[in-house]
């Protein structure tokens, strides 16, 4: 386990943050009483939890051609035929993974491929789980083609508290599958708009983890 880049500058700022808090009550209040005690230990949890939040675990992808992986931790909040407006026009399988603030916030590409589009969103930043959130909120897609030409929709989805997306590879790069594709700071999703024939392996409500749960199959 070892922390993600993207947490260094957070990191530290809750640090200073923290410290300058104790401090600045400790030359108020020098006399140590329960509550420098309770304060203390509030700051600790709260800079533990900043460490945690930004952890990059090291995994072993579960993956193979015709397999689809997941692409984040957390639960499975959608799953549903829809019209994805963006990219196809066309009718897809939407697969939506919500991620709270205690999950691992690194996103994983769930098949080998090339990236044939990427665009980024600004927008709201309603609660993840908001089925609006999918096209109102601060998001990114990406377009992976992969396997006998078909295409997989990624699209990772900032939540009520993330105000960062972060997507790593450009249009026209090969990835590989469990590869690193970004990184979203703090609650927030990822969708994964697939072709209608894919036969799925998860269920509505199903915990998942990055990298190891598989989504489903490539018909």
């Amino acid at each position: 386990m070892t922390i993600h880049r993207e947490g260094y500058k957070t990191i530290t700022i809750a640090f200073l943050f923290v410290a300058a808090v104790l401090l600045a009550f400790n030359d108020i209040w020098v006399s140590q009483t329960w509550f420098h005690y309770t304060l203390y230990a509030a700051g600790l949890w709260f800079f533990i939890m900043i460490v945690r939040f930004f952890r990059s675990p090291k995994r072993q992808a579960a993956g193979g051609d015709k397999i689809i992986l997941c692409p984040a931790d957390g639960k499975i909040v959608v799953i549903e035929r829809t019209i994805e407006p963006e990219y196809f026009k066309d009718e897809r399988i939407q697969v939506s993974i919500f991620m709270s603030a205690t999950n691992v916030h690194v996103n994983w590409f769930p098949v080998a491929g090339e990236i044939v589009y990427y665009y980024y969103h600004p927008g709201k930043h309603m609660v993840a789980f908001n089925p609006k959130a999918s096209l109102e909120n601060e998001r990114a897609t990406t377009v992976i083609q992969y396997a006998d030409n078909k295409r997989i929709l990624v699209r990772q989805i900032a939540g009520a508290m993330a105000r960062r997306i972060k997507c790593y590879p450009k249009v026209g790069e090969p990835v590989i599958q469990g590869d690193e594709l970004g990184f979203i700071k703090f609650g927030s999703r990822v969708d994964l708009l697939l072709p209608v024939d894919t036969k799925l392996d998860i269920k509505l409500g199903q915990k998942v983890i990055g990298k190891r749960t598989i989504i489903g199959h490539i018909a």
